[in-house]
């Protein structure tokens, strides 16, 4: 887990913060004060990505569909197969 590098008390401070919202608006509310807008585009591209991935789409109808480029792609698909699962729990719960 690449994440492992960064543990510590400020991570678990912000990711005890994310756990404390309740409603989609707060979740809107503060990530548009903790994220640039790039950030935030990325951080959602990955994530559609990721569902588009595990719902069988082809790489290039993906990239065609979200803007991603191969190599984001590529990255994401890694992660879907060799990460932390991370991915799956989210898209498996929603």
């Amino acid at each position: 887990m690449h994440v492992d590098r960064l543990r510590g008390e400020e991570l678990d401070d912000l990711f005890d913060g994310i756990l404390k919202l309740e409603t989609r608006e707060e979740c809107y509310q503060f990530f548009d004060d903790i994220c640039t807008t790039n950030e935030l585009v990325a951080l959602k591209q990955r994530f559609q990505v990721a569902k588009l991935i595990k719902e069988g789409w082809t790489y290039s109808k993906i990239q065609e569909r979200t803007g991603a480029s191969s190599a984001t792609v590529s990255r994401v698909k890694r992660c879907l197969d060799y990460g932390s699962d991370g991915y799956h729990t989210v898209i498996d719960r929603i």
